[in-house]
């Protein structure tokens, strides 16, 4: 088929890219100029494993092309995505000024019958402003076309992107007509090898709220178990112990049940506070979602406020060993990183801090941290440890699983962990002589 996806980023771009793989003719649509020449150079805007590889070797091909320009893409497409970004407003709802202008531009330029895709995270009733908008255009110009909008949300994990596109576990096809159904069932058909009874239609609004669903049940699975350990803590119990005690049950499982240090990236604060805002709209105080919300936002400060009772409120002339500053590890991501939370903290109390991460620095520099006074960045993990008085493990990178524990007693200070994601065992840390601080333990 011939697809055209508007809209570069994380979604868009994997979503793009993955449609190629299949043999699908794509041309990607972005108002971003430098971003698509860099694009069309093989210069890609974020880290995703595999990713890059899979764009050029479909560049290559010729099934994935990249444009600023939507008019003259629509003239040969059978499916167009919306997959332009929906920030969250001040408000905590989901702005769709960019989803909106893009539906208005394809009234505008339209001129056969189309199915229209929401790929993004939008609230319930989207798809109806999408119609009503690119509706409005077609009556403008006095002309009439038949069209279809589609709900058809995304459930990637970031730094399994590729993966998760390529063998799903479900796809949610929302629709309210059963000719674009079919037409997106076909597009689908070659992921699932043996089955399509992962793919799931279902009527658009529904498709709308089974994004939003989905991730504020595993922000919630998460920040429970956050909970759990601040009480464990509290009544001398190991959270580690009690997540081998419950995970093994086979209606809650293991996944979303580590204690940490807070959810953040694109997705679960969005969603989140975007569901809660939902409901308000609607009359309805969403209490759950909100606790979730608020367990998550203390949890991120849950290892400076160790770090701040083993040293003290005044931190000044201090240094502490940063590993980790995305959200998650294999993504550059640092949107909502607990990483954020706790160095500005450590900072404002007069700490120096010394960061790295395999991915993020960037980020972190230009943006997320760059008004933070007293952060230095460096190239490797056990650069950040000279004159530091603590590690602070935030991210669990694979090259943080192992470390050579000798090499951190001999250039910290001190030889004092915190670990921010329970990696490491206590008691082998303290065979070691390390003093080591973790979530839900004492």
């Amino acid at each position: 088929m011939n697809l055209t996806v508007i809209g570069t980023g994380y979604v868009g771009l994997v979503s793009g890219t993955c449609f190629a793989e299949m043999g699908n003719t794509v041309c990607c649509i972005d108002v971003d100029e430098k971003k698509i020449a860099n694009l069309k150079n093989g210069v890609i805007p974020i880290y995703e494993p595999g990713l890059e590889a899979m764009v050029k070797r479909n560049v290559d091909n010729k099934t994935i092309a990249f444009s600023t320009s939507l008019k003259s893409n629509l003239e040969k497409c059978d499916i167009a995505f919306i997959a332009v970004g929906t920030p969250m407003g001040d408000d905590g709802s989901a702005d769709l000024q960019y989803v909106l202008q893009v539906a208005k531009e394809i009234g505008q330029n339209m001129k056969h019958p189309l199915i229209i895709v929401d790929k993004s995270t939008v609230p319930v009733g989207t798809a109806d402003k999408v119609q009503a908008t690119i509706q409005e255009e077609l009556d403008k110009r006095k002309v009439a076309i038949d069209f279809s909008v589609v709900s058809n949300p995304e459930f990637l994990k970031e730094g399994d992107a590729i993966n998760d596109f390529m063998k799903p576990d479900r796809v949610v096809i929302g629709s309210d007509n059963e000719e674009a159904t079919e037409k997106m069932r076909a597009l689908y058909a070659p992921f699932f090898r043996s089955s399509m009874d992962r793919l799931i239609t279902m009527d658009v609004r529904s498709a709308e709220m089974t994004k939003y669903v989905a991730n504020a049940m595993l922000a919630t699975k998460i920040s429970f178990m956050n909970e759990i350990a601040n009480i464990c803590e509290l009544v001398g119990a190991d959270v580690n112990k009690v997540r081998i005690g419950i995970g093994s049950d086979s209606r809650i499982g293991y996944s979303f049940i580590y204690p940490g240090s807070g959810y953040g990236g694109s997705c679960f604060p969005k969603d989140v506070k975007a569901l809660k805002k939902t409901a308000e709209e609607h009359g309805y105080t969403a209490n759950l979602i909100t606790s979730v919300e608020d367990v998550n936002d203390r949890q991120k400060l849950v290892i400076a406020n160790k770090v701040i009772n083993r040293f003290g409120d005044d931190l000044t002339g201090k240094t502490f060993a940063i590993w980790g500053l995305a959200f998650k590890p294999e993504t550059d991501d640092m949107r909502e990183a607990p990483a954020i939370y706790v160095i500005k903290e450590l900072a404002k109390r007069g700490a120096k801090i010394n960061a790295y991460d395999p991915k993020a620095m960037d980020e972190a520099q230009h943006f997320y941290l760059k008004d933070v006074e007293g952060v230095s960045y460096f190239n490797s993990k056990y650069e950040t440890l000279q004159n530091a008085d603590a590690m602070i493990l935030l991210t669990e990178w694979k090259e943080f699983r192992s470390p050579d524990f000798e090499e951190l007693k001999v250039q910290l200070n001190q030889p004092i962990v915190f670990d921010g994601r329970n990696q490491y065992n206590d008691k082998s840390m303290a065979k070691r002589g390390f003093e080591y601080f973790q979530i839900g333990k004492k």
